[in-house]
């Protein structure tokens, strides 16, 4: 459990695990029986007006506090450091790494003893300003500090106070052949997406926001792991669309920029830091997309 010592909201206040758990039945068929791969969404996810001073307390871009994940697939902003949100916010990710809310995780996905990730590797709060766009992909499959954490289950919850249909960013959902999207999810403020991450959970959204200047597509993103003795190790598996034509040629080799760094960073235990200086020269040297 993540503690930050500032939050005065209880974990009842923030969210409603008992009326969860109530509904578990109904929710599990639900989760289990979705295409392409299991999943939930879950609307009016936390007390509304929690959810309200969660998206008001989203911090802006800093550059001293804010990966940059800027390269061919994907082009975001995240933030692992609860030190560095208010109260409402580190209140929520306490709640969501309580042991309760990981017993309601299990009993919805049917995954025994999950893991809580402190590190926030890969997730944090997440921002998206216009243009922005992460590439459909599978995530990485071991976590890079802890060798037999095998990753299961994601957890998003889009914390937006408003988001119209036109500024775009819609969540795609893919079949595992990568031949058609199954499903797409608007991030709606207070929405929360859960899904089990498979070689083949083939996810993302691609398409570049539309949204005007000084708004973001705003995200808190939280990953559940299991320890097995020897769990396969792959890094994120970006995947081109059929129709992305020319672009799938980038998107194959950057994936295999990322590929041969996932392998150094686990080897040297590079930091996040580094992976975001990294990737800042890499979106140096990219090709410039066509107006």
């Amino acid at each position: 459990m993540v503690t930050s010592g500032h939050s005065e909201l209880s974990a009842e206040s923030v969210l409603n695990i008992a009326r969860l758990s109530e509904a578990l039945p109904e929710l599990r068929a639900r989760y289990r029986g979705a295409e392409p791969f299991p999943h939930i969404i879950l609307d009016g996810f936390l007390d509304p007006s929690v959810a309200e001073l969660a998206a008001e307390e989203f911090p802006p871009v800093d550059p001293e506090r804010w990966i940059n994940y800027l390269h061919v697939n994907e082009r975001k902003y995240g933030n692992t450091d609860p030190q560095s949100w208010g109260p409402t916010l580190q209140a929520v990710v306490e709640t969501l790494t309580s042991p309760r809310f990981v017993h309601f995780l299990e009993e919805l996905t049917g995954i025994d003893t999950l893991l809580v990730d402190d590190t926030f590797e890969g997730g944090g709060l997440h921002q998206s300003v216009a243009g922005g766009f992460l590439n459909v992909h599978a995530d990485f499959t071991v976590h890079p500090q802890h060798r037999h954490w095998r990753r299961r289950v994601n957890v998003l919850v889009y914390l937006n106070d408003e988001w119209p249909t036109e500024y775009g960013g819609d969540l795609e959902l893919w079949s595992t052949d990568m031949k058609r999207c199954v499903e797409t999810i608007a991030p709606v403020g207070n929405r929360a997406v859960i899904f089990t991450t498979d070689a083949d959970s083939f996810h993302g959204h691609p398409e570049p926001l539309r949204c005007p200047p000084g708004v973001a597509r705003q995200s808190m993103a939280l990953y559940y792991f299991t320890a097995e003795d020897e769990p396969t190790v792959r890094s994120t598996e970006y995947r081109a669309r059929p129709g992305d034509g020319p672009r799938s040629v980038l998107i194959y080799l950057d994936k295999h920029v990322v590929r041969n760094y996932d392998r150094i960073k686990r080897r040297l235990g590079l930091s996040d830091d580094f992976a975001s200086r990294f990737l800042n020269r890499m979106q140096r040297l990219r090709p410039r997309r066509k107006r």
